[in-house]
């Protein structure tokens, strides 16, 4: 699991080429919803060797954030072969986070 935001994030075109299942993570490090999400996060991608995770900080002209069109922090935007499968938005716990890997990853 990728500890701190990626202060440079990666082009849409290198998110979408990344092979695999991808948990793409946008927030920030001050946002308390997205300080609160880590533990679950923690706990579902721990078991999880096979899932890649992205921690992207977003805000006001990240273009990432807005290729994904994302609102609220924190969100999990889940790629297999970089695309979108799934998506979570200030996921209420690591069961929802770990129902919707398990999802992705079948």
């Amino acid at each position: 699991m990728q500890v701190d935001y990626m202060a440079s994030a990666p082009s849409l075109e290198e998110v979408r080429s990344l092979a695999g299942v991808t948990v793409l993570e946008f927030g920030t490090p001050w946002c308390g919803y997205c300080q609160i999400a880590q533990p679950g996060l923690e706990r579902a991608l721990a078991r999880r060797h096979d899932v890649h995770h992205l921690k992207v900080e977003d805000g006001p002209g990240r273009r990432l954030g807005r290729a994904f069109r994302i609102k609220l922090w924190p969100t999990l935007v889940f790629l297999q072969d970089g695309e979108e499968v799934a998506r979570l938005v200030r996921p209420a716990s690591g069961e929802a986070i770990e129902q919707t890997l398990e999802g992705v990853a079948a």
